[in-house]
């Protein structure tokens, strides 16, 4: 069952969900809540590394640059470009409640894709969301820290998680407070 944003703000004052810094009335939608973009950008090195190599065992990180933006001014994505950026807002879930991260209609419509496969945040997930940002336009656009970048809906398992993910030997993305690459290397066969 989605949550309304009735039981949503309910949610969060039981602590069953824990958004942090509180949400102005505006960022709440009828069975959602908005996420703001933070201020760290993470940008692969194409021109020093030729190709991921999935076998190769060491961080995905080290074949990426970190951009920090200054409040105020643009992150300019561009045509085709694919960045991994973080949420200002960091996101707690209790052992029933799960979330999924959505795109907003009104970047969708200039063609800004915010997540591509990794839109669903487990029962028991604490931290930042790490958004998998990408240009689908022809346009380079600028995109701002703080503005409203995509949005939460929740829902009601039907019993508590037996592991929620902060549990879950060998969670990869638990606490993360910076836009993190993919792990995948470390679960790579020999």
């Amino acid at each position: 069952m989605v949550l309304s944003d009735v039981d949503i703000k309910r949610y969060i004052e039981a602590g069953k969900i824990k958004i942090a810094p509180d949400l102005p009335p505006e960022q709440f939608g009828s069975c959602s809540v908005d996420f703001r973009l933070g201020n760290e950008f993470n940008v692969f090195e194409y021109s020093r590394h030729p190709y991921i190599d999935l076998r190769d065992r060491t961080s995905l990180q080290h074949i990426m640059r970190t951009i920090e933006v200054p409040t105020g001014e643009p992150f300019v994505l561009q045509p085709r470009d694919f960045v991994l950026a973080i949420t200002l807002e960091s996101l707690e879930l209790d052992a029933e409640t799960l979330g999924r991260l959505e795109g907003r209609s009104s970047l969708g419509r200039i063609g800004i894709i915010v997540h591509g496969t990794a839109g669903l945040f487990d029962p028991g997930w604490t931290g930042k969301a790490t958004l998998e940002l990408s240009n689908l336009s022809r346009m380079a656009v600028a995109l701002y820290p703080g503005m409203r970048i995509c949005s939460f809906t929740f829902e009601q398992l039907s019993s508590p998680s037996a592991v929620p993910y902060g549990k879950k030997p060998g969670n990869k993305y638990a606490g993360q407070l910076h836009p993190l690459a993919s792990r995948l290397g470390a679960e790579a066969p020999k």
